[in-house]
């Protein structure tokens, strides 16, 4: 029983019974394949079994994540929760071998995930916003698309996958809402600032193409011959990370700025000027309440005030 050909059948369940996004998919074929490469070097072995995922070999592995640094840093290591990740695509792939295909396998019980860590969000305060939206040099086509990136990720609370996948066709610059397919093919609306909307519209004002995504990339491998759609243009995540990053530098932002601090940014803002979790809850696109609780830790004004209220002499 071949790791990779049951590993390639997991992965059509995820596309076709499951229906989650092909930037998921690729995620869990990620995990899984590092699994896969791990197991391979420890048993020095090309061809990996289902047999092979036992115990003992889970084991070592969940050491190796422990004990791995991280490539941008060789000084430090994975965090937990990021190893967490790992485990939970191994649990689910043990999961779906053992309920769809019949198959002899280690129980995915037996893989400990342990405690989260606890996970502060980073966010971004106004002036260091307001610093990292005027970096952008607007006499550049690049400079009006990286503006109107920002504006709309701030003001919608998008993920990153979510923005790169959008197509001119799926934004209404009149209303300035949306509908939008997040985590779990769960659809919610999100909502454009004026800012935001205005962004966009200096930016498309230079579009003279009939291409369909939303952002292009104007540097790199050229276009792929044939692709009328405009597609192989289409910006990445990492793309997105990297001019995010590269703006919060330049800005001399002490925070390490991703499009999901933008994201903290968002949903913290709107708790601090007083509106409810479930809103906030669902412009996010979360499943669960508990999970939009972890901003409430920076925006719980009756604390504050009770403890200026106490203190206010000391």
């Amino acid at each position: 029983m071949n790791f990779q050909n049951f590993l390639l059948k997991y992965l059509e369940h995820l596309e076709l019974e499951r229906n989650l996004s092909i930037y998921t998919i690729k995620m869990y074929d990620f995990y899984l394949n590092d699994f896969k490469n791990f197991l391979k070097r420890i048993l020095q072995k090309d061809e990996i079994l289902i047999s092979d995922i036992d115990f003992e070999n889970v084991k070592k592995y969940r050491l190796y994540l422990n004990r791995r640094p991280i490539k941008t840093n060789l000084n430090d290591t994975y965090k937990y929760n990021t190893q967490k990740v790992f485990l939970v695509a191994l649990r689910a792939f043990l999961k779906y071998l053992i309920l769809h295909e019949k198959v002899e396998a280690l129980s995915p019980d037996l893989i400990i995930l342990g405690k989260s860590e606890g996970n502060i969000p980073k966010i971004l305060d106004p002036n260091e916003l307001k610093d990292i939206f005027n970096m952008q040099n607007t006499d550049k086509v690049s400079g009006l698309r990286d503006k109107a990136i920002l504006a709309t990720l701030y003001s919608t609370g998008l993920r990153v996958s979510e923005l790169v996948s959008l197509n001119i066709s799926d934004i209404n610059l009149i209303s300035g809402e949306f509908p939008i397919v997040g985590k779990g093919r769960k659809v919610r609306t999100v909502y454009l600032s004026p800012t935001a909307t205005e962004n966009l519209k200096r930016y498309l004002a230079t579009r003279k193409d009939s291409f369909k995504p939303l952002f292009l990339r104007y540097s790199g491998i050229p276009m792929r011959p044939g692709d009328d759609d405009g597609e192989s243009l289409r910006l990445t995540p990492r793309s997105i990370q990297r001019l995010v990053k590269k703006y919060a530098r330049e800005a001399g932002v002490s925070v390490e700025a991703t499009p999901h601090t933008l994201r903290h940014s968002f949903a913290t803002t709107l708790l601090s000027e007083g509106a409810d979790l479930r809103s906030v809850q669902e412009l996010l696109g979360h499943s669960n309440v508990s999970t939009t609780q972890i901003y409430t830790h920076v925006t719980n004004k009756q604390l504050r005030e009770t403890h200026k209220k106490y203190l206010k002499d000391v």
